[in-house]
């Protein structure tokens, strides 16, 4: 029986204005399918023009200027109704949704189908089954005592997994399919009886013990940043009184 690392898996990414995921916007988003190791994998790209201005540090990372998306970006409310159907389809065929840092990517897409289809990621879904594989909690989890960095840079030169065109929002999710494959076969003594629904559940508890020893860490050293151990959607905040 072929191990789920061994099959068909989906991916996950986009590329934003920043990092919050409450007031940030999507401006590119892919979505790459691959039915197992080696074959062609098949990729879904959107470029979004998000409507606000995105800012100098964001392009600096991913290159998306405000002149290239407004001539070449679509209007979010369509793109999200089209990112989010796609990932429905891939959750009701059953394939596992790698998402690197799930609760960034995935509360983002939430917030943004809020705000411009007055909907949610989990209507969307309309009861099929998340099965996410997360490659940054499982390699915290499996390999925790391990010194360094854990972006999916610093995870690709781990494994040995290409990355070309980093923050290019496909390239980032092949290669973090990839990186996932990579993990799923090093530790294959502690994953491979597990099913993904197993795994995904197992990462809710990881990540909320990893956020936990983050804070504890950010408490010691006097960082008042909090994090939200939620994973891998952030919950919604409540209405503003």
């Amino acid at each position: 029986m072929t191990c789920w690392y061994e099959g068909p898996l989906a991916a996950f990414d986009t590329e934003t204005t920043g990092v919050d995921v409450e007031r940030d916007r999507i401006v590119s988003a892919a979505l790459v399918v691959q039915d197992g190791p080696g074959s062609r994998p098949r990729a879904t790209r959107w470029l979004v023009n998000p409507g606000v201005s995105v800012p100098e540090g964001a392009t600096a990372v991913h290159g998306l200027t405000d002149e290239h998306l407004q001539l070449n970006g679509r209007w979010p409310a369509p793109v999200m109704e089209e990112v989010a159907r796609a990932l429905a389809e891939e959750c009701a065929a059953g394939r596992p949704l790698v998402v690197m840092n799930a609760p960034f990517d995935l509360t983002l897409l939430d917030r943004e189908l809020r705000r411009h289809r007055a909907s949610s990621l989990a209507r969307y879904l309309d009861g099929a089954p998340l099965r996410v594989l997360d490659p940054r909690v499982l390699d915290k989890h499996l390999d925790r005592y391990r010194k360094g960095r854990r972006t999916l840079t610093d995870l690709c030169a781990h494994y040995g997994v290409e990355l070309d065109s980093a923050h290019d929002a496909a390239a980032d999710a092949l290669a973090a399919l990839e990186v996932v494959r990579a993990v799923g076969r090093r530790f294959a003594a502690r994953l491979e009886r597990l099913t993904p629904a197993e795994i995904h559940t197992l990462q809710t508890g990881w990540h909320a013990a990893q956020a936990r020893g983050l804070q504890a860490w950010f408490t010691r050293n006097g960082t008042p940043e909090a994090v939200d151990p939620a994973w891998p959607l952030r919950p919604e905040l409540p209405a503003a009184a």
